[in-house]
Order: structure tokens, then sequence, then C-alpha cells
């Protein structure tokens, strides 16, 4: 603020004679984290490497967080769920094989370009389905704290396969 209470002011660069804009979105605007600038310490799970890239710290995000996962190749993670926190992931390269439920009993594969939904409480469990690609995903969820509620489950052996079906797309079997 200038002085007197008064908001400053710049002249817009387009249009000099334009009236004089506020600059007040100049740092509390938008932010740019580059890439080779994530964050590591954030919550974890076992076989999987998270890295925040937007928070409440490091963006002042109230309401998501977003970041990127690596899940080497043949890996799985622990089972665990985020609380009541929504989840989105977002394949970049590689294959994301998702198990999901109380014993992880059903499945779903995702490819480059497609996007995982996970609602709050649902205990699950990613896995890199290919042998020889790491998995590389962005996550978004939709609060600022990095829930990771790891869960001891015992899977159940063969799960049962569920296609990706919304109440527009039905599954034609």
């Amino acid at each position: 603020m200038a002085q007197n209470g008064a908001v400053a002011t710049s002249v817009d660069p387009v249009n000099p004679h334009d009236s004089e804009l506020p600059v007040r979105w100049k740092h509390d605007g938008v932010s740019v984290v580059a890439g080779d600038q994530l964050d590591a310490n954030t919550a974890q799970t076992p076989g999987m490497d998270r890295k925040t890239a937007i928070n409440f710290a490091r963006v002042g995000a109230q309401k998501l967080w977003a970041g990127t996962v690596h899940i080497h190749p043949d890996a799985k993670t622990g089972a665990h769920h985020h609380g009541p926190l929504e989840s989105v992931i977002y394949i970049i390269k590689g294959r994301a094989r998702m198990r999901w439920g109380d014993a992880l009993e059903f499945t779903a594969e995702a490819g480059p370009g497609d996007f995982i939904y996970v609602p709050p409480f649902v205990p699950h469990q990613e896995i890199n389905a290919s042998p020889d690609e790491t998995l590389e995903c962005v996550l978004v969820r939709s609060d600022g704290e990095a829930v990771a509620i790891n869960l001891d489950i015992e899977p159940v052996e063969v799960p049962t396969e569920v296609r990706w079906i919304d109440p527009i797309h039905r599954d034609p079997n």
C-alpha cells in the first residue's frame, strides 16, 4: 500500500494512456513452481516418491494440494487412503494399475492422458504395470494438507477387473 492507505498503482504498458492499474497482484497473484523445485518433504507411502508443487506453505493454496508421483518399474505402493480428501491422478507416462476396496479386491488400468478419481477414505494401491518404465503422474488433492494414511491390508489374490464407467458411459457387458 502507498502512503495514507492508498493502493499502489502502475501504468498498463500495453495501453499507457489507460487509467492506472493496481499492482496488488504482482506478488499475490499467479505463482509458478519450477519442475526442478518440487519439495519431497511431504507425506509418503512405501513404493512411490511424492513431491509437492502446490500447497499452503509454498504458494498459499487453501483448498488444494498438487504435486507429482513416480513409481518405479514393476513396483507397487502400500495400501493407503487420503482421509476426507478427494484425489485426481493424471497419467503422464507409463501404465497405472489401481487396486481398491477393503481387501484391494477391485482393479483397473490407466495410461498416458487418462485421469483417475479416488474418493475420500477409499483404500487403494497404485501399481506400475510396466516392468521397465517409470510411472509418472500428476496428483491433485482437495485440501492443502498432504494426508496419506498407510494401511495394513491383506489383499485378495485375484482382484475383480472394473471397467472405467460413469453415468453417461455405461459398461457394454
